[in-house]
């Protein structure tokens, strides 16, 4: 992971309940966590701003917001904790650039080969034909 780290009060966190079975806790407790982060107004350098605003991710909104919803753990602190790990998770992606590709050209043994093989391929199906003399 790159050395990025989102500050912990640029992130708005909501607990909200959670969907799906839960038995008989499921309507009383909030244990899902609603992450929102605003990349705009946010204190990231720029390039990364940028990056994140043009991934295309489904968890990052038109005006700029990332919203994340953790609700996989039946624990508050638990949700709370991945929401904030995906959300380093997204940065650490969007701060990372790739190497810029190289091509590479084909070495001269491998195209003296390449057409050797051509070569090769023509005379066997040369043999296959009829020969131009009638009999």
């Amino acid at each position: 992971m790159t050395g990025i780290l989102v500050p912990e009060h640029e992130i708005e966190l909501t607990a909200v309940r959670a969907q799906g079975a839960g038995g008989q806790n499921v309507n009383k407790v909030s244990n899902a966590i609603h992450l929102r982060f605003d990349i705009r107004a946010s204190s990231l350098p720029e390039h990364v701003k940028e990056r994140l605003l043009r991934m295309g991710d489904h968890r990052v909104s038109r005006t700029g917001m990332v919203i994340i919803k953790a609700q996989n753990h039946r624990s508050l602190e638990m949700n709370r904790a991945e929401a904030i790990a995906r959300l380093q998770a997204l940065v650490a992606a969007a701060a990372h650039v790739p190497k810029k590709r190289r091509p590479t050209r084909p070495t001269r043994s491998s195209q003296r080969k390449r057409i050797e093989s051509k070569v090769k391929r023509g005379r066997i199906k040369a043999l296959r034909r009829k020969s131009g003399f009638d009999d």
